[in-house]
């Protein structure tokens, strides 16, 4: 698969919407401490370079997680938004928020040492669709 080209994706919430000219369909897992304390697990990121506009700056975070790259997030829902390097401005952002689900292939982790032994991509799970969860919690 090559790269696509203009790529939308976006928050929970709506308030922070994207545009990626040049995303990399191949989804990278971090397992780093500081990934997975932002999103409780591991960060599943697209490369998407450094040519990324966003509509709704004013609901950005951004937090120095260190010094070579910046984290940003939804200030509104709290979604994670991107991993972007400082020097290079080479924006990762988090798959999830990209509208290319069926389009992205899973290649790659990055900090395996970093995993922790409670999960693995090739453990045997539950699978429940949304509406066996609901039912599940008497939710609709």
């Amino acid at each position: 698969m090559t790269d696509q080209k203009t790529s939308h994706g976006g928050c929970l919430c709506g308030a922070v919407t994207l545009l990626a000219t040049t995303v990399k369909p191949m989804v990278g897992a971090c397992h780093c401490n500081m990934c997975r304390k932002w999103v409780g697990g591991p960060f599943m990121a697209v490369d998407c370079g450094s040519e990324v506009g966003f509509i709704g700056h004013e609901y950005i975070g951004r937090y120095a997680s260190s010094e070579w790259a910046e984290r940003g997030f939804c200030t509104q829902c709290g979604s994670a938004l991107f991993y972007k390097l400082k020097e290079s401005g080479q924006y990762m952002l988090a798959a999830g928020i990209l509208d290319l689900e069926n389009q992205l292939h899973f290649d790659h982790q990055v900090f395996i040492d970093e995993k922790p032994n409670y999960y693995c991509f090739s453990n045997k799970t539950k699978n429940m669709t949304g509406a066996e969860l609901f039912a599940l919690y008497g939710a609709e």
